[in-house]
């Protein structure tokens, strides 16, 4: 059975991934979206080089809560896959993958395993989402308004037909909302 690349991730009321800053300050960790359960049906996550940049080794301060160091724990025990069109290395964290995307991905999703996060960022998102590779759209849609950022999706090359799989609503006002894309389980 082929692994599925599920892009997970929270979007503001009016489209946003991050403030005009880079700020996800609006973004709410609720326990009740059991986001621990969604870490457990993956075992590889997929980066853009700036997404991998910023968050692929990130390390919570010493002070943290010890709900964020676990779960930085366990998104640091999944297989990590990078793709950039300049870095080009391979090193113990991390594979780098620089060209051949969909021969690449079709052979990832056809290795034995779990499902595949597509974490971003918004580029590699853009290319995924033009080259029909994203299985499930699990959207996170949270009570905010922006009114400017970096948008979800740019650059849509086509018309993208989704059925609605799933939705559930949080105390904290957040909907998630699960999308297949046509043809897919």
């Amino acid at each position: 059975m082929k692994r599925n690349i599920i892009l997970d991730l929270a979007v503001t009321l009016d489209g946003f991934i991050e403030g005009k800053n880079g700020e996800v300050d609006w973004c709410v960790m609720d326990p009740e979206m059991e986001f621990d359960q969604f870490l457990n049906q993956i075992d590889t996550i997929l980066y853009g080089r700036k997404s991998y940049d910023l968050w692929g080794e990130f390390t919570p301060d010493v002070e943290a809560h010890d709900t964020d160091k676990a779960f930085w724990e366990i998104v640091h025990s999944k297989k990590k896959i990078v793709f950039s069109r300049s870095l080009k290395r391979t090193d113990s964290n991390a594979i780098f993958i620089n060209d051949n995307i969909v021969e690449e991905v079709t052979k990832l999703k056809n290795e034995p395993g779990k499902d595949i996060w597509l974490y971003g960022g918004a580029s590699l998102i853009t290319t995924f989402v033009n080259l029909e590779l994203v299985d499930e759209f699990r959207l996170s849609v949270h009570p905010v308004v922006l009114g400017e950022g970096k948008p979800l999706f740019t650059n849509i090359n086509q018309r993208l037909n989704l059925k609605l799989v799933h939705t559930k609503t949080y105390s904290s006002g957040v909907v998630q909302l699960t999308y297949h894309s046509n043809g897919k389980p």
